[in-house]
């Protein structure tokens, strides 16, 4: 058995700590905190999911209102023993060139693109976790005979769980965050609307 790194090592008894993982350079890129536990992506991304979430960060800024933007790549602080990496998030945060991390009260929309790696976090994990943070939108785009299908969730705030609002084929059409139309094929195939 090969010896880990000293980086993998918490630095104290209860885990890590969302603050840690800016100090972390030698950790892979992607790299979660779960309940003071590291995750990292370890499988590579297949074609598929790179082009969902391209095409969708772009569809997504392409409507987005003044004042609202679309990161990708990027953490969400959710408290101390938590720090998700969402595949992208909307955001009425001001643009800081030095961010590494937004905090939830800042997040809009947050939307996982199906990997069969993180699938079981995506579902379970992170749709408890963004909920508990207030975050007030969730969608979950998984993979149906190579077309996108979009799981959308809003938060109830009297419970603070996740409602499903639908589930989207073809085209997701809905008013909140803010008005949002997208053809959902056109994720897929590149094919802009005329």
């Amino acid at each position: 058995m090969s010896v880990l790194p000293d980086w993998m090592h918490p630095p104290r008894e209860e885990g890590w700590f969302a603050e840690d993982l800016d100090s972390l350079a030698e950790a892979p890129r992607h790299t979660e905190l779960i309940d003071g536990a590291l995750v990292f992506m370890t499988s590579p991304q297949r074609a598929w999911h790179g082009r969902i979430v391209t095409a969708l960060t772009v569809t997504l800024g392409d409507l987005a209102p003044e004042g609202v933007s679309v990161e990708r790549e990027m953490t969400i602080h959710l408290d101390r023993r938590n720090r998700l990496e969402p595949d992208l998030l909307v955001t009425t945060a001001e643009f800081d060139p030095d961010r590494t991390w937004f905090a939830p009260s800042d997040v809009l929309l947050v939307v996982e693109v199906e990997s069969p790696e993180s699938a079981h976090r995506d579902r379970t994990v992170k749709l408890r976790k963004y909920a508990e943070a207030g975050i007030g939108h969730y969608w979950l785009i998984e993979r149906e005979n190579d077309l996108p299908v979009a799981h959308v969730h809003e938060l109830d705030v009297p419970t603070g769980d996740y409602v499903p609002v639908g589930i989207f084929r073809g085209t997701l059409a809905r008013p909140v965050p803010f008005p949002v139309t997208v053809d959902l094929a056109a994720l897929v195939t590149g094919r802009r609307p005329d």
